[in-house]
């Protein structure tokens, strides 16, 4: 069996919600992901920055495929899904979404992509 990739599944609960909200956080954090991964966009982020006390939807295309993420800062809760079809180095996943918003629980699962 070939793997065709690997996809992270990242539920950060117990964020900050100020951070949450912040697009400036999350653009930064989405830098270092990609900075600190060697990953390669393939476009502008896209962002959607909700009305009022609500959270941020964001995605970048990559040339390895995709990192997204949507925020609820009303449930201090984000959620991270980044695929790649490349492998990749482990990800300090916890230790980066505790520095950069204060998570208090990080979950990540890894799906290995393609196989059958």
């Amino acid at each position: 069996m070939v793997s065709l990739g690997t996809e992270w599944i990242v539920d950060a609960h117990g964020c900050d919600p100020a951070s949450l909200r912040s697009l400036p956080e999350l653009q930064n954090f989405f830098a270092r992901v990609i900075r600190e991964l060697g990953l390669k966009t393939a476009g502008e982020p896209l962002w959607h920055v909700f009305p009022g006390e609500a959270g941020i939807t964001g995605l970048v295309l990559l040339t390895e495929s995709h990192l997204a993420c949507h925020t609820f800062p009303e449930r201090s809760f984000a959620a991270f899904n980044l695929y790649s079809c490349r492998e990749l180095k482990e990800w300090p996943w916890a230790d980066r979404l505790t520095a950069a918003m204060g998570a208090q629980q990080v979950r990540v699962r890894l799906v290995e992509r393609g196989e059958r």
